[in-house]
Formats: C-alpha cells, sequence, structure tokens
C-alpha cells in the first residue's frame, strides 16, 4: 500500500498526467494502458482475464467498497491510496466509488477470430459519444450480439466513460477496429442491414431480416447518420417505425431496439 502525499508523484501519471491519446498507444495498443472506474466495472475486467496495473483507491474504500479487489491484487500490483480530496484534485474529477484501476491493454483480435462463429455483429460508423458507445456496448452484451467493428473515426471503447457507462460490457463482447471496407463481410457469408431513414428502406420487423442467417447491423454517427456511400452499398436499408411524428431515436436506443429485434433465433 503506497501513500501519495503529492499531485506530482510520477507513479500516478496514468491516472493524472496521461491523456487518452497517450495511454491508447494506437502503434502498439498491447503496450498501451485504460483506465477503468468503479469496483463493479474492475471486478468484471478481472473476471475476464484484463491485466491490472495498478490501483489507486481512497483510504476509506480499502477496507470498504474494494477490499475484495484490494485483497485480490494487493501481491500482483502497487496500491496507490490517499484522501478523496487528493485524488480528486490528482485525477481531476470525483472517482466513482473511490477506485480506478490502470489496466493493460490487449492486441486487437483479427476479423478471422471473431466472425468465424459470428451471427450478429455491428458496426459502429464514426460514434465519437463515449456515453453512446458505452450504452450500445452494454445492449450489445445483453442482446446477444456476437462482436462489435468500429471505424477508426469512432471512440475508443476503452475510453474511461465509455467503460464504465457499458459497466464493464467492453470486455464481454469481442470488439476490434474495421480497416477493411463494410462489403469485406460479404466474404465471411454476413449481408449487411444499414439502419437509415431513406425511402426504400424496410422495417425492422421484416421477416426477411431475422431469417438472415448471419447479418451486420450498421449503425451511424448521432448527429448525421450513416454517409450515402454505406447506406447503398448495404444490403439491406432499415428504419425502426415510430409514432408521434418522431424522425429518430438516440444512437444507443436505436441499437438496444435493434439488437432485440434482430437477434438470431436458431431455426428448428
Amino acid at each position: 500500500m503506497i501513500e501519495i502525499t503529492t499531485l506530482d508523484d510520477p507513479r500516478v501519471s496514468p491516472y493524472s498526467r496521461l491523456t487518452e491519446s497517450q495511454l491508447r498507444m494506437v502503434l502498439e495498443p498491447e503496450k498501451g494502458l485504460f483506465i477503468c472506474e468503479s469496483p463493479k466495472v474492475i471486478r468484471v475486467a478481472l473476471d475476464a482475464g484484463w491485466e491490472p496495473v495498478s490501483l489507486l483507491c481512497e483510504r476509506k474504500h480499502i477496507e470498504g467498497d474494494a477490499k475484495d479487489i484490494v485483497d485480490r491484487l494487493a501481491s500482483r500490483v502497487p496500491i496507490y491510496t490517499g484522501s478523496r480530496e487528493l485524488l480528486a484534485q490528482l485525477t481531476g474529477y470525483t472517482l466513482t466509488r473511490g477506485v480506478l484501476c490502470a489496466m493493460r491493454r490487449r492486441k486487437f483480435p483479427t476479423l478471422d477470430e471473431l466472425l468465424h462463429d459470428a451471427r450478429r455483429v455491428v458496426i459502429i460508423d464514426a460514434v465519437t459519444d463515449t456515453t453512446n458507445i458505452g450504452a450500445i456496448f452494454r445492449s450489445a452484451a445483453a442482446l446477444g450480439i456476437d462482436a462489435v467493428l468500429l471505424t477508426r473515426d469512432t471512440c475508443d471503447p476503452l475510453n474511461r466513460r465509455a467503460v464504465r457507462v457499458s459497466m464493464g460490457s467492453v470486455f464481454l463482447v469481442p470488439w476490434t477496429w474495421l480497416d477493411v471496407p463494410i462489403q469485406k463481410l460479404h466474404d465471411y457469408g454476413f449481408r449487411t442491414a444499414a439502419m437509415a431513414l431513406t425511402d426504400k428502406s424496410i422495417a425492422l420487423d421484416d421477416p426477411q431480416l431475422k431469417a438472415e442467417p448471419k447479418l451486420a447491423i450498421i449503425m451511424g454517427t448521432e448527429g448525421d447518420g450513416l454517409p450515402q456511400q454505406v447506406i447503398s452499398e448495404a444490403d439491406y436499408t432499415v428504419r425502426i417505425p415510430m409514432a408521434h411524428g418522431v424522425d429518430s431515436l438516440n444512437v444507443a436506443a436505436a441499437a438496444a431496439v435493434a439488437f432485440w429485434e434482430l437477434r438470431y433465433v436458431a431455426m428448428a
């Protein structure tokens, strides 16, 4: 247990001075770090096999909310502690339930690894809001999505806020960056469904969608939706029928509705 008494202690720089970009180490992600916040989320990450590097915990939570985590990690990583006020100054925000954990990133899985046995996947195209990313992952885990593919202009799922909003679901659903055209998924037997409002869109409950053995659901950015090229190249354009003149849902809400309706049901 290491007491932190100054904001300049270099040992806790992952929690204070390093930016999200610096933590990521884009070119060598397996050498990068991310910050996991709150006891519940940290437990999910540890149970899923993610590697801890250090723990930052308010004094009162060492024998409180984080006791099981402290006991679990005490012989493995340094555990830094200090007053609530000092840690809030250090990180720039009040800690959720008083504990943060720096964890090691992993090498991203390949498309072959993710799609080999998958039936339902989601492609997230240019969604930049961390709250939406976390919520989409939470719905994906709960509603049977087998994998998540993200375009490079999408928010990092291991952003601290995205991880917290997902309640650790980013550790439960396999994901990777999509560095090939979406149409490449045809090579894996997938048909693509772009969620968009157009004159040619079909309703979400159209029977032919659920009948697809392999389906990739494409979700677009919060403001402008999907690019026209993505829509035109998709096998289906799909809309969620709505009432009262409402034209669209928040992308996270729309994703939850789509995941539930288009979940894979094995044919008898």
